[in-house]
């Protein structure tokens, strides 16, 4: 039985063995639409914002009022032929009135602003989607590069420590100077300060990303060091830039705003306008008849008709009223042009970001071949003595800020093409898909 025991062990002890997988890009998203408190006060806000058509509809339709009451009298009363009358009794009412709107057109206009307003709250909502597939990626992004800069930091360090060393025992031997040692042992200095740097810029990047998904990310896939990143398309700025001003999903919020304020002069206006309602209205009173004796009254009312009401003047209210929705009219307009100004910019930045990032990186790659040419030429001069080891260290140092380059200029030209597609309003989780597969396990 001893061995069957056992078999428990052994597994535990292999699971806990086993290498954590890594969580790609598309793993941490989904992790963030789960998450995230920026989304999630988004959702919730486009939820409310949802609420508005309702609270229109229900200016339209009719209103129920009930008032019920009920009063215990104690009354005392002198009269000739009785010198002293006490009466006490209980009186009870309840009332209830039905008032259909007929003409408030403030009312009609406030229905529009609800369907408006709903129409904002989706694309503001649609707006928050998309900056949570930006921040993913840049938190993701910042992660790794933050990696490759602490890899090429340590890279340089071990060279310097290697050329403080070699200067140290030159200046025991007397072949350099004591100048010669004190600025290696500065440079090195130097590069450690450098290394603690990035590893804590490390560890602030990784909080960052642990904000957005509520939790340590754990260890992330990396680039392929072979990654073919396409151009946009259309490859037509002008076409980008008219989609942007038309689909951004900040320029629709802003021309829903702008609409809504556009209707709420109109709602303002109709204060100065009568309204019409039909009015239904049935109550029972029930109470003492007379002063002496038990009798008691009963009263029952049925009434509809119809109620208009004019105004004539409130104080100047309306007309100031008035000029203030006109003067937010005015700076709506306003915000509108500039949002799609910014739409435009927006898209013109993340277009060239794409078409220059994608030069940078054929430029980084072709450097990446001359660095680790230069690598193997140098190891082999080392092996046949016509290189010393400094001089491979500076090499593979070299080796190692260029892939940390070429990473950045890739996270970035990645990143410029989600910024492009989000100008244009088609940023959704498709696009992370796409790019999902450039990436690995280390």
């Amino acid at each position: 039985m001893r061995p069957v025991k056992k078999i428990p062990l052994l597994l535990t002890a292999l699971f806990f063995a086993m290498p954590a997988l890594a969580a790609d890009l598309l793993q941490v998203y989904r992790e963030a639409l789960a998450n995230d408190a920026q989304y999630a006060a988004a959702r919730a806000a486009a939820e409310a914002g949802r609420e508005k058509a309702p609270q229109g509809v229900a200016g339209l339709l009719p209103k129920i009022d009930a008032t019920a009451n009920t009063v215990w009298n104690e009354n005392k009363y002198r009269l000739n032929s009785n010198p002293r009358v006490e009466r006490d009794y209980n009186s009870n009412a309840y009332n209830l009135v039905l008032t259909q709107p007929l003409f408030r057109w403030q009312n009609f206009v406030q229905y529009g602003q609800g369907k408006v307003q709903v129409v904002q709250a989706e694309a503001v909502f649609a707006q928050a989607a998309q900056d949570l597939i930006l921040r993913v990626a840049q938190g993701y992004f910042d992660v790794l590069y933050a990696q490759e800069n602490l890899k090429a930091l340590s890279a340089n360090k071990a060279a310097i420590a290697q050329q403080l060393e070699q200067a140290k025992k030159s200046f025991e031997v007397g072949t350099v100077t004591i100048t010669d040692s004190q600025e290696a042992q500065s440079r090195f200095d130097l590069a450690v300060a450098q290394e603690i740097a990035a590893g804590s810029d490390l560890e602030v990047k990784r909080y960052t990303l642990r904000t957005i998904i509520g939790k340590d990310s754990g260890e992330l896939s990396r680039l392929k060091s072979q990654t073919a990143l396409t151009p946009p398309q259309p490859a037509s700025m002008d076409k980008w830039v008219d989609a942007a001003e038309k689909g951004s999903f900040t320029v629709q919020a802003q021309q829903a705003a702008t609409e809504y304020a556009d209707k709420e002069v109109e709602r303002m206006r109709a204060g100065h306008y009568p309204t019409l309602d039909a009015v239904a209205n049935y109550g029972r009173n029930n109470s003492a008849l007379s002063f002496v004796g038990n009798d008691s009254l009963e009263t029952n009312a049925r009434n509809i008709g119809l109620q208009l009401n004019i105004p004539i003047f409130q104080g100047g209210y309306v007309n100031s009223k008035v000029r203030e929705a006109v003067a937010n009219r005015s700076a709506a307009e306003a915000s509108l042009e500039s949002a799609k100004r910014t739409a435009v910019l927006t898209a013109q930045q993340s277009y060239l970001g794409v078409v220059n990032g994608l030069a940078q990186v054929r430029a980084y790659e072709a450097a990446l071949l001359s660095s680790m040419s230069a690598l193997e030429s140098n190891k082999l001069g080392y092996e046949v003595g016509v290189r010393i080891n400094i001089d491979v260290l500076n090499a593979e140092q070299q080796v190692y800020v260029t892939k940390r380059d070429l990473a950045r200029a890739r996270f970035d030209t990645l990143l410029a093409q989600l910024k492009l597609k989000a100008a244009v309003g088609s940023l959704g989780e498709v696009d992370l898909e796409q790019i999902n597969p450039l990436f690995e396990a280390p």
